[in-house]
């Protein structure tokens, strides 16, 4: 009796193996190939489910996404009612929120350096833009959600432009990222969260929160 295969979870190790082939060797060396050798399939087996390497890059990208959603959705969940809760706590609870955007183990490197290739990828593919767009507009608008809600709770400084300081904050972020992929050794993922957490401690009403 042949073996069944469930899709999804075929296609899960799919996008895991494309993970380590782009983190270890670059998208550009991220060919069908490439991938079925690192996933232990035969290409034929590949290309049941992606005809080519930019569908194969779309789907992964659009996994990507929709794993930090979960965990984001999961960390707002955990958030919950930031009344009764001190300056400082609210500040950690929105930088661990935003922390799952960063580098700061396996996971999320490999998460991050499969979003700065597909975005690096999409400024000559036209294809790769809508959903490159999507993911940037996705991560200024949790910001901005964040923030306002710290204004909201009077842990933010009075007068800041909330639509200026989400713009600083998406540009740290992705500047943190960036040098965390390129530069693992001067920039470590306890520097990241530490930057992350300064930023966020200025942007309060008064130091000690």
């Amino acid at each position: 009796m042949p073996k069944l295969v469930d899709p999804e979870e075929r296609r899960r190790v799919v996008v895991d193996a494309l993970f380590r082939v782009v983190v270890r060797d670059g998208m550009q060396r991220a060919s069908l190939r490439a991938v079925a050798d690192e996933a232990g399939l035969n290409i034929g087996s590949l290309r049941h489910y992606f005809a080519s390497q930019a569908e194969l890059m779309d789907f992964a990208m659009r996994a990507m996404i929709d794993r930090v959603s979960e965990r984001l959705v999961q960390r707002i969940e955990e958030v919950g009612d930031l009344s009764g809760r001190t300056g400082p706590e609210r500040l950690r609870l929105v930088a661990g929120l935003l922390e799952e955007l960063l580098p700061l183990d396996d996971r999320r490197r490999a998460e991050v350096t499969v979003f700065l290739d597909f975005n690096a990828a999409s400024r000559t593919n036209p294809a790769f833009q809508p959903l490159a767009h999507k993911a940037a507009a996705g991560t200024r608008k949790l910001i901005f959600r964040a923030l306002t809600r710290l204004a909201e709770e009077r842990v933010l400084r009075p007068g800041l432009d909330l639509g200026v300081e989400t713009e600083r904050l998406a540009a740290l972020v992705d500047g943190l990222g960036l040098g965390a992929v390129l530069h693992p050794d001067a920039l470590d993922a306890q520097s990241c969260a530490d930057v992350l957490h300064a930023h966020l401690r200025e942007l309060t009403r008064s130091a000690g929160g």
